[in-house]
């Protein structure tokens, strides 16, 4: 549009408010504004105009660069960031205090996951038996069902999407599931001899993946009834080790004996392959489907993308992790923390910026073998251990006394 026909659109839209806005509705001038602001921005030249949405941009990087550089990478809430005064995060931001000892279990427990509404922990153990707990509105954890079937330690198990049901399996075991409400085993996959190392859910609830350590039965796709709809498996496939399905269903991630990870996109069956140094023993997925993390043998956890466009993982050291399975998780709002077990009794949390740790919590006397971050609850923390128990982990109630008493 020429100057002057803009000039000719102003004056009319400046004569119809001083001559017409008895008649015209307040709808229609403020339309005609708008266009001639518009057209004004054409012909006006682009150094002295402000990018549409350029203040809201503004804002939301002072915000972000205000957690980034906060000095004690705690940062875990879901409030607000303020511009009317400097961000600061504490130690009480995270679970770093011991609330809760669950003894329910007479051996050691090899892993723990909280629910995906964040109202359940599952645990197994070498106990043979799985238990379901709740969370109550205290923030306690009260035992619900205790899953007697198993005739072998169970060492995972899985929720699925909608938390009504659970998976259980073990490495010489069976995988059987579970009504969450009831307690009761509504199915057993496999027969005698079918050897199970992990499971997962896809997300309708009514699909499961399984991996075996046997090569010769790979990983199967079933429904809940059992029915196998899809299966992976071949002589040259070897030992499947964990395994996971992203949330948004797309992928299938897979780590093998042979320090192999696979990324087999279901919709298009491309497939990424990943070689590790050393042997894997975990993997764990982020919720938001992006990055996944994976334990080594040799005391490092490698955290990547999914989509397969870093050159190289972040890598996170500090942990004890040598012989025993040890497993990692997300946690915290945004999946900005790390956590993680360790042979050496502790459990240790990173914010994913940083290589070292930004925590290391004791309590456990043995191995632990597992850890999961509470999604809805991004002050809970849970660990198991081989001294027989599950430790739930808070925020410190003392550190968050001496942040109050300092800033007032």
């Amino acid at each position: 549009m020429s100057k002057e026909k803009v000039h000719k659109l102003a004056y009319s839209i400046l004569s119809l408010k001083e001559m017409e806005l008895g008649k015209l509705d307040e709808d229609i001038i403020c339309e005609l504004r708008k266009k001639l602001v518009i057209e004004l921005g054409k012909q006006l030249p682009p150094h002295i105009l402000l990018p549409e949405g350029r203040l809201e941009h503004l804002v939301e990087t002072i915000v972000t660069a205000q957690i980034d550089s906060c000095k004690y990478q705690y940062h875990n809430s879901q409030d607000v960031v303020s511009l009317y005064g400097d961000h600061c995060c504490g130690r009480d931001q995270i679970p770093t205090e011991t609330v809760q000892i669950l003894t329910e279990h007479s051996n050691e427990v090899w892993f723990v996951q909280f629910s995906n509404n964040g109202d359940y922990l599952a645990s197994s153990s070498s106990d043979c038996t799985a238990i379901i707990w709740e969370v109550m509105d205290n923030g306690k954890l009260m035992m619900k069902h205790t899953l007697r079937s198993h005739q072998k330690p169970v060492s995972f198990v899985a929720w699925s999407p909608d938390d009504t049901m659970l998976l259980t399996c073990g490495n010489s075991e069976v995988l059987k599931l579970w009504d969450v409400e009831t307690g009761t085993c509504k199915h057993t996959f496999g027969g005698h001899g079918f050897t199970v190392s992990s499971c997962a859910w896809f997300p309708d609830s009514k699909r499961i993946v399984c991996g075996s350590s046997d090569p010769e039965k790979g990983i199967c796709m079933w429904d809940c009834d059992g029915n196998e709809i899809k299966a992976w498996r071949g002589m040259r496939m070897p030992k499947v080790l964990d395994l996971a399905v992203t949330s948004d269903g797309e992928n299938l991630i897979s780590a093998f004996s042979d320090k192999e990870i696979r990324i087999l996109n279901l919709r298009t069956n491309a497939e990424q392959v990943i070689l590790e140094e050393h042997s894997i023993t975990s993997l764990s997925v982020s919720i938001d489907s992006k990055t996944f993390i994976v334990n080594l043998n040799s005391q490092e956890i490698h955290l990547r993308d999914v989509a397969g466009k870093w050159e190289k993982p972040l890598k996170y050291t500090g942990h004890k992790q040598n012989k025993y399975v040890i497993r990692s998780c997300f946690g915290g709002v945004n999946s900005m923390f790390i956590a993680s077990g360790s042979e050496n009794t502790q459990v240790y949390i990173w914010n994913r910026r940083s290589s070292t740790p930004l925590e290391v919590l004791s309590g456990h006397s043995m191995t632990v073998n597992s850890v999961s971050w509470n999604p809805k609850r991004p002050l809970m923390l849970a660990s198991a251990s081989d001294d027989h128990t599950i430790r739930i982990w808070g925020p410190s109630q003392t550190n968050k006394i001496q942040l109050e008493s300092t800033l007032t």
